[in-house]
């Protein structure tokens, strides 16, 4: 593989990455997870309820630790405030560990969501040695780019695919002088991406999910892309998929139009 467009070192923090990280969403199975580990993917973004991950996680972490980063978080609560400690003392009760590499507030959709209590208690987390990092996950790019600009994160977690490439003009460009990490997710806009949709040309191509992360990746500014397989053929073609590099003129012209098409329709999207 092209060392260069399959690896890095995730910004400020000095993480070293294969630029495909995985979730467990999909729930693929345990055997898909240890093929993960097999195939050198050593970047893990979990929930709690992410059994399949934790539990491959807590065995590895017995000799291994070391060896692999994982990223987890507490949720923002739309109703009360998230218990951070409470969340962090479960994930590492979960994952059998005594630190978490990445610790992020998730799903923030409003800047006043993001008190400083939110900062100190990442702050105090950090003193404790219980978290290396932190992290951040919004669709709220405006806040994102500002939070890079201010040096605010370790690592912002937002939204990048060929539909949505809003991050391109509103975080991208702010995250250079800090070094600020950035991960992605929804490569392929919940599929629909990779699914042939209404208004197409006939005698064009449809991109496939190798592609759509190719799309991401192909951006330097995106450290890791994350993918959700179902199981382990999908998680093969994913990684298999990355051997061809970035994408050419030609595949970067087709995913963006395919892209607009998906966006002109203002369907609803997480």
């Amino acid at each position: 593989m092209n060392e260069d467009f399959t690896h890095t070192v995730l910004g400020k923090t000095g993480l070293k990455v294969h630029r495909l990280g995985l979730s467990a969403t999909y729930r693929p199975g345990r055997k898909t997870i240890y093929k993960a580990l097999d195939m050198g993917l050593n970047y893990f973004f979990c929930y709690g309820f992410d059994t399949h991950m934790t539990k491959v996680l807590r065995d590895v972490f017995k000799t291994k630790r070391d060896k692999y980063v994982v990223a987890t978080g507490a949720y923002n609560l739309l109703v009360g405030h998230p218990n951070l400690r409470r969340t962090l003392e479960k994930r590492l009760r979960q994952l059998g560990t005594d630190y978490i590499d990445i610790f992020q507030f998730l799903g923030v959709t409003q800047e006043k969501h993001l008190t400083e209590h939110i900062f100190e208690e990442f702050e105090k987390f950090k003193q404790e040695g219980k978290i290396r990092f932190t992290g951040l996950s919004t669709h709220h790019r405006k806040l994102a780019g500002r939070l890079a600009a201010e040096d605010k994160m370790d690592m912002l977690m937002i939204r990048y695919n060929a539909a949505h490439r809003g991050a391109e003009e509103d975080i991208f460009p702010y995250i250079k002088e800090h070094n600020t990490g950035l991960v992605s997710y929804t490569a392929t806009r919940w599929r629909y991406l990779i699914h042939k949709q209404r208004g197409w040309p006939k005698n064009r191509p449809i991109p496939n999910a190798g592609m759509a992360y190719r799309f991401v990746l192909s951006n330097p500014h995106v450290h890791v892309c994350l993918t959700a397989p179902s199981n382990i053929k999908q998680l093969k073609e994913n990684v298999a998929a990355l051997e061809a590099g970035p994408l050419n003129d030609d595949e970067m012209k087709l995913i963006k139009d395919y892209g607009d098409l998906i966006h002109s329709k203002k369907k609803w999207f997480m």
